[in-house]
């Protein structure tokens, strides 16, 4: 069987809706650099979504479980090999994401006879001083972007922006760790207003219809950003990891345990009551 250009081209366009409506609703993930280290913070209804892959090596992302399962094995598989035959010093998240995770899921996206990953990954790199630590964002269709001081991957880059933009807004504000996890939380429930206001296609190439936006609704009927928070808080599960700069143990990575997480928790409760 032999496929036209426009065959291929519709087939490609076929395959990007099916996988942003699967990302659509995902939850969001954002990565911060400080003094002390980075963080990451989601919040999961079911299994954890951050994980350490290689000394000062951490992934997180948005999609089918299964996907984000096979692309965080790949990821550990690499790297512990690429640390055996060479040197744990040329085990980088630009040489996993560039040289090989992105290869891979573009084979897989362009290839109109397999199903392509439902996929966005995040992967954190700690430098021994902060301007030293890298982000990398990794998509289903191969494409990766760098970027420096914070990252997130979302349900839509849509969502992506605002989110950014709510970090570069509030980022010369913080200066320890609540200060932080409060932006990466505030950041990530942007992400999450977005999913849940954002209006939604009809039916489509997909063949199914979708909750669609009222057109009558205000941007008063809406939920503001804390009742958000609040609520996906009460039905979910708050997930921050911390890559340790100053730890003089081998470890870099640690997930924070709930005590730690307590004050942002609770400041996040109170906001709507504040007003």
């Amino acid at each position: 069987m032999s496929l036209t250009p426009y065959d291929w081209n519709q087939s490609l366009q076929t395959r990007l809706e099916y996988v942003e409506e699967r990302l659509r609703d995902g939850s969001p993930v954002v990565a911060i650099s400080h003094a002390d280290g980075i963080y990451l913070l989601s919040v999961h209804r079911t299994r954890r979504k951050i994980f350490e892959v290689y000394d000062r090596l951490v992934f997180s992302g948005i999609g089918a479980q299964s996907d984000l399962e096979t692309m965080r094995t790949s990821a550990i598989d690499f790297c512990h090999r690429e640390g055996f035959t060479r040197s744990p010093d040329d085990v980088t998240a630009f040489r996993l994401v560039g040289s090989v995770l992105s290869p891979a899921l573009k084979r897989a996206y362009g290839d109109p006879f397999t199903v392509p990953l439902v996929f966005r990954g995040l992967f954190a790199e700690l430098g021994e001083k902060p301007e030293a630590d890298v982000f990398y964002t990794l998509s289903f269709d191969g494409e990766f972007r760098n970027e420096d001081h914070f990252s997130v991957v979302g349900g839509s880059l849509e969502a992506e922006n605002r989110m950014l933009e709510a970090l570069h807004a509030g980022i010369g504000d913080v200066s320890d760790r609540e200060g932080v996890l409060q932006l990466a939380l505030e950041a990530w429930g942007t992400g999450r207003l977005h999913a849940r206001t954002a209006p939604r296609p009809g039916p489509g190439a997909l063949g199914r219809s979708n909750r669609d936006s009222d057109p009558e609704e205000t941007p008063a009927e809406q939920p503001s950003l804390e009742t958000v928070v609040q609520e996906e808080l009460a039905e979910g599960t708050l997930e921050v990891a911390f890559l340790d700069r100053l730890t003089r143990r081998e470890s870099k990575f640690r997930l924070l345990v709930p005590s730690e997480l307590e004050a942002i928790r609770a400041r996040s409760a109170r906001r709507p009551e504040q007003g």
